[in-house]
């Protein structure tokens, strides 16, 4: 799986593009805020219909104008598809494959699968339990388009749930209906939290052996998923808070608080861990995603390295580039010379200056 060809029209600095890739190694160099992020992240929007940067769509669109556009055209062995994405600063953006609108997002999923890898991405054990939800939902969406209707609509119910929750303080008598909304958070969380163990358990059992390889057999990673409640007890637990999340008027209960655990030799990495493990816990769980999205859709994903090569030592530089080399790398950085030293194999080059690309 790779892209052939990125059109952009009117997207943040770049006001016209339309660029061939190679599959292999594609290199993006320039200064700082000339638009190379801008780039990984209108391919990451063709595969998942989100930015990682925003939530905003509008904020995609070039300042003075009213719409944007992305299209990428993709090869997966012998199939060719097309991704086009219409941004417009006051409506729901459009998405069409190969030319035939889609009206769900989970829709999307499947046709381009891509992991990234940011600076951002070296601090995941460091970051919050938001961030880590992010990470799991986002990868188990792309290898699983049941997982995206249940958590859309475990999500739906959670907000219909706490607006009850608001209702019932100004008006008491509405706590009698909570249950209907209950009944549904507890189906569609059961699903999700089996989903989610399932994913780290796949991916725990990946990542503790690149981990050993990156650290000469002397670290031995293990990637816990910490439920905010067990499937046993949900029901229990949510009719036990009632009183509570009436008074804050939010749920107390659910996957929307889940987190995962690292540990280095069973000692807790964002707690204990140096910089250094902590860097290497979240590389050896990034180069897992890949060879858990191979594993589960017999694809090769396009893998998007945002400037993060700068922020390794030369040892987990050339460990990173040793192991994607059967993969399309799409690399931004600042300076090409450190990633021109660790390439032995062919790749394209262009320089990115104020949203024009040489």
């Amino acid at each position: 799986m790779y892209v052939k060809k990125i059109s952009l029209k009117n997207y943040r600095n770049i006001e016209r593009l339309e660029l061939e890739l190679k599959n292999g190694v594609n290199i993006f160099y320039g200064s700082n805020a000339q638009g190379k992020t801008n780039l990984l992240e209108s391919i990451y929007i063709g595969a998942t219909g989100r930015s990682h940067r925003t939530h905003k769509d509008k904020e995609l669109i070039k300042f003075d104008k009213e719409e944007a556009h992305i299209r990428l055209d993709i090869q997966n062995d012998k199939i060719s598809d097309r991704i086009d994405i219409h941004l417009k600063k006051d409506s729901k953006k459009g998405i069409a494959i190969n030319n035939i609108a889609i009206n769900k997002l989970g829709e999307l999923f499947g046709y381009l699968n891509v992991v990234i890898f940011s600076p951002e991405d070296l601090s995941l054990i460091k970051q919050g339990p938001q961030e880590r939800r992010k990470f799991i939902d986002m990868e188990l969406c792309q290898i699983n388009n049941i997982y995206y209707y249940n958590l859309s609509q475990y999500y739906k119910v959670l907000k219909q749930r706490n607006s009850l929750l608001k209702k019932i303080l100004k008006d008491p008598s509405l706590k009698d209906t909570l249950f209907v909304w209950d009944n549904q958070l507890i189906e569609f969380g059961i699903k999700i939290i089996q989903a989610r163990e399932l994913f780290i358990k796949k991916l725990n059992n990946i990542s503790k052996k690149i981990h050993m390889e990156i650290t000469s057999n002397k670290e031995n990673l293990e990637i816990k998923y910490k439920p905010n409640v067990l499937i046993s007890e949900f029901k229990e637990k949510l009719e036990k808070s009632i009183d509570k999340d009436i008074l804050y008027t939010t749920t107390s209960y659910g996957p929307h608080k889940d987190d995962i655990l690292f540990f280095i030799n069973n000692i807790n990495v964002r707690d204990f861990g140096s910089q250094g493990q902590q860097r290497t816990a979240s590389l050896s769980t990034k180069l897992a995603e890949i060879n858990l999205i191979e594993d589960e859709k017999a694809v090769l994903p396009v893998l998007l390295l945002d400037d993060v090569l700068s922020e390794l030592d030369k040892d987990r530089q050339k460990f990173l580039i040793k192991n994607i080399k059967k993969l399309q790398v799409i690399i931004t950085c600042t300076g090409v010379e450190d990633v021109l030293k660790n390439l032995d194999e062919e790749y394209n080059i262009f320089k990115v200056s104020d949203g024009n690309i040489l």
